[in-house]
């Protein structure tokens, strides 16, 4: 972990920050960007469905590429399938750009190349309002969709911080995807203040920025004085991240965090319940949501610090995905997220206490080091995985069959 230096990413004073809650939410305003735009969509999002949202969202940047606006669309080659003939026409037909970021075949019905991907979800218009979040365009974040709906989060952002991430949108663009190129800015953007609110905007890639998300985290929970609030859907993270979580907790920091209590995935419960012990040793306050599965990436850190975005506190997101969070310093956002996350305190989590998490068989003694020694290790140890020079192909539809010769 490195000190707490200059910082790579600056805060931009001045920007409007809303807080959008599931697909209801988050699709609305996203159309909503899209459909005012008048000369640029950069678009990003790790899974892209053909399902009643994708199609939406599709006639939507139709819609703007037949009026002239550039519409560059970039999807993961892992979190997206294969799409239909159809879809890729209808695109092509209209001049959207639709990219696929490294893209591999399928291998008996499985995609490979699991490590490294693109998992931001970004969304820029005019280079005016951008959207950042966890939310995917993909029909299981509406609450319509039942039981298996996501809970999660996104922010809309209007003002000076919006050059940020479309000028690292389009860095990555002209490159290989990652983004790992882009610098910000050291002046702020000339974009006019619309708002009170401090946004700094911070991407991960895994070169030069491998732990700048879980730098800013572990650097707010040194500063907290009064309270530490946090929700994430998969959380398994390093040793030091621990470590500054459970000494904030014993010096007197109320430290809650709400993870899945109903996964999408049971991996990820199992991991997060084998720290359980750890945290609550420290007086750590645990929740589990039970209501459906929980998706969200978002924290708060006393009055006036608060973060939301695509990057998970597990070690895909923490040391091999490309990932893009907002960091955000406002009172009134962060009495907002407050209000929302208290709502699922409240109603839909069930509080976990030592006398529900059991103590373990003898040889957790000896297990229990191994563990550790895995967490404070694996940002080192991700450099070991497999890796390759990641690649951006546009994706075409299929060429039309060519024509029969007549007959003679």
């Amino acid at each position: 972990m490195r000190g707490t230096g200059r910082r790579e990413f600056p805060w931009r004073r001045g920007n409007r920050v809303q807080l959008l809650e599931n697909g209801e939410g988050f699709f609305a305003r996203a159309f909503a960007a899209i459909d005012a735009a008048q000369r640029e969509i950069l678009l990003e999002t790790f899974i892209l469905f053909e399902d009643k949202v994708g199609l939406e969202l599709q006639r939507h940047l139709v819609d703007a590429a037949h009026r002239g606006v550039r519409v560059e669309l970039t999807v993961d080659g892992f979190g997206s399938p294969r799409f239909s003939p159809e879809f890729l026409v209808a695109f092509a037909d209209a001049g959207v750009k639709l990219r696929v970021f490294d893209p591999h075949p399928s291998w008996l019905g499985m995609r490979l190349h699991l490590f490294r991907r693109m998992h931001r979800k970004l969304l820029v218009a005019d280079a005016r309002i951008a959207l950042v979040g966890g939310i995917n365009f993909s029909a299981d974040h509406l609450l319509d969709f039942g039981p298996e709906a996501k809970q999660d989060y996104a922010v809309e952002l209007e003002g000076p911080v919006v050059a940020d991430i479309h000028g690292f949108l389009r860095q990555a663009l002209a490159a290989d995807g990652t983004g790992d190129g882009w610098r910000p800015a050291a002046d702020a953007s000339a974009e006019a203040e619309t708002g009170t609110a401090d946004v700094m905007f911070v991407p991960r890639d895994n070169r030069h920025r491998r732990d700048s998300i879980e730098r800013e985290y572990r650097r707010a929970f040194r500063a907290a004085r009064n309270e530490i609030l946090l929700a994430n859907a998969y959380f398994f993270p390093g040793w030091g991240f621990l470590r500054d979580l459970r000494e904030a907790a014993r010096r007197g920091v109320k430290v809650s965090l709400i993870f899945q209590g109903e996964p999408d995935m049971q991996v990820a419960l199992a991991a997060a319940r084998s720290l359980y012990r750890h945290l609550l040793d420290a007086g750590v306050c645990i929740h589990e949501y039970c209501q459906r599965p929980f998706h969200g990436k978002v924290a708060l850190v006393d009055d006036d610090w608060a973060t939301v975005g695509s990057s998970n506190l597990d070690p895909l997101s923490l040391s091999l995905n490309l990932e893009a969070n907002v960091f955000i310093r406002d009172p009134a956002f962060s009495a907002e997220l407050r209000r929302r996350l208290d709502t699922l305190l409240q109603e839909h989590c069930q509080a976990v206490d030592e006398t529900t998490v059991p103590r373990g068989h003898f040889w957790h003694a000896l297990t229990r080091p191994v563990l550790f020694h895995v967490l404070r290790r694996f940002p080192a140890w991700a450099g070991w995985l497999p890796a390759h020079t990641p690649k951006v192909a546009l994706a075409k539809p299929p060429e039309a069959a060519a024509p029969q010769d007549a007959p003679p």
